[in-house]
């Protein structure tokens, strides 16, 4: 199967790791990987400030980047959700109507698109220890995300997982709130990295890189004793093992 694969760009600036591991996943997983190196932006964060005409232009090179007729996957629910639902907001009866929607029909965050197209969720990861799955707002707002990761999670050996009472709890990145609302986004990144601390867990795990870096950077201010990592990483930890 050939898969279009989507790196956004805070994991191409900042988290690169995570975009090779997600190759590496979907290859153990049959697929054939495709990566057009001209791919920027899908527009989410200017599209959620308010700038609808800079987020337009990046949506218009984003459907030129992805050919319609295979699927795109994605290691972002913000990103994957982005691209399936805002582009209805920016292309709706547009010259570009017919191919956004075949675009959209073909968009999959990585979890989703290994558990309900693959129909895979054990890869052979081994990560000891025990985690909090922390759920993006997008992955259950704007893509609407199921129990995919947790699925996932499960079958990671040595890893428990631990579910927190404060499932809504936000990490306070928001796009520009973390920018706009500096005090409100570090109160939320605390309670949300607290809570954790409390359950004893090793590890936040989240399938968006943007609430990683959110975390982490309040986690690494304070030095405290817990580390971030995205859902790729954690399903190809432990490879060089088997």
């Amino acid at each position: 199967m050939k898969v279009q694969l989507f790196i956004p760009c805070f994991v191409d600036q900042i988290y690169p790791e995570t975009a090779f591991n997600s190759i590496k996943l979907l290859q153990k997983a049959g697929c054939e990987v495709v990566y057009n190196p001209n791919q920027t932006c899908c527009g989410e964060l200017a599209y959620t400030a308010g700038f609808w005409d800079e987020a337009k232009e990046l949506g218009l090179k984003f459907l030129q980047d992805f050919s319609d007729d295979c699927y795109i996957v994605s290691p972002s629910a913000t990103c994957s959700g982005m691209v399936k639902n805002g582009y209805h907001d920016l292309f709706t009866n547009s010259t570009v109507h017919n191919r956004c929607r075949n675009v959209q029909g073909n968009m999959y965050e990585l979890s989703d698109f290994l558990v309900n197209i693959l129909k895979k969720d054990y890869f052979g990861a081994e990560l000891v220890g025990t985690a909090v799955y922390h759920e993006a707002c997008a992955a259950k707002h704007l893509f609407t995300m199921k129990d995919e990761p947790r699925q996932l999670l499960e079958q990671v050996g040595g890893l428990e997982i631990i579910d927190l009472d404060e499932n809504d709890a936000r990490c306070g990145f928001g796009s520009t709130f973390a920018v706009k609302y500096a005090e409100e986004s570090v109160s939320m990144a605390e309670q949300r990295v607290q809570a954790a601390l409390t359950a004893r867990a090793d590890y936040i795990i989240s399938t968006d890189s943007t609430c990683l870096l959110q975390l982490q950077a309040y986690i690494d201010k304070r030095q405290l004793p817990i580390k971030t990592k995205h859902l790729a990483d954690v399903l190809t930890s432990g490879w060089a093992n088997i």
